[in-house]
Parts: C-alpha cells; sequence; structure tokens
C-alpha cells in the first residue's frame, strides 16, 4: 500500500466507518505501473443515515480535503449500516474506457 491510500484511510476514518475498502484501481487505467490516481471507496457509516447520495458524496470530500487533490478519480459507494446489510456488496467496477496523453 502506498503513501496516498495510507493517507486517504486515515483521513476516512473521522467517518467512523463500519467497513470500509479502499482499493486502488490504477492498475486499470492507462497510468504508470505503482500509480496512485484511481480509486474504489466503499464505505460504510452512520453518518450516512438520512442523506441522499450527493450528500454522502460532499461528506467523504469534506473530510478528505486537500487530500483530493492528489487523485484522478475517487468511485464512491457509500452505506448506511442497514442499507449494507441488505446488499451483497458493493458493484464492480467497469474496465477503463479511456486513454491517456500517450495514446495519441
Amino acid at each position: 500500500m502506498g503513501t496516498t491510500q495510507s493517507a486517504l484511510e486515515q483521513a476516512l476514518q473521522r467517518l467512523a466507518p463500519l467497513h470500509m475498502e479502499l482499493l486502488n484501481e490504477s492498475h486499470m487505467h492507462a497510468v504508470p505501473p505503482g500509480s496512485e490516481s484511481h480509486f474504489k471507496l466503499v464505505i460504510v457509516s452512520q453518518e450516512f443515515e438520512g442523506l441522499n447520495a450527493v450528500k454522502r458524496h460532499q461528506a467523504v470530500y469534506r473530510t478528505l480535503g486537500d487530500l483530493m487533490q492528489q487523485i484522478h478519480a475517487l468511485a464512491l459507494h457509500t452505506y448506511s449500516p442497514a442499507e449494507w446489510q441488505a446488499r451483497s456488496g458493493a458493484p464492480d467496477s467497469p474496465d477503463c474506457m479511456g486513454g491517456s496523453k500517450t495514446d495519441r
């Protein structure tokens, strides 16, 4: 695990997650090996109870603050405890459809 991922995980603890998975999906994109630019976050928190998706995402962005400047993409899957209990997990991420500047 790299330093960016560790910093993100540490900051997200402020949301008191009951469950959290932060997956570095950079390898699925057109970036150099070892990059920490694309992440998928699955997070379950009581903080999300009664909030719509936009408010939940805003809470995550607020919590991460300036760390958001260090990454290119963050796929968010935010759940209340009741929602998480009713699910069988988060959806799979789609394959990258874009390229990189070097592909031109």
